[in-house]
């Protein structure tokens, strides 16, 4: 399969904005879980949401409130919004 994203995304300041992705699994394959990342200074990734249907979603408290998932049903849609 193969991730599918947006080269860039524009957001205004102030307003919503979809962060899109999307898996095109091939046959057989099942998305479990999905991992958002914020890559910051000197390519430090922390961690902001996984999406895990088995589990439940999880937002890391810096981000708890700003983040939701936006897509529903199976994980090939792993979109989140961006709150304000």
């Amino acid at each position: 399969g193969r991730v599918e994203v947006p080269r860039s995304v524009t957001a205004v300041l102030g307003q919503d904005v979809v962060l899109p992705c999307r898996y095109r699994a091939q046959e057989q394959e099942q998305v479990v879980q999905v991992t958002w990342l914020k890559r910051g200074p000197g390519a430090v990734a922390t961690e902001v949401a996984v999406l895990n249907p088995q589990h439940g979603e999880h937002v890391q408290e810096p981000f708890a409130g700003r983040v939701l998932r936006h897509g529903h049903g199976d994980l090939e849609d792993g979109a989140i919004l961006l709150r304000n």
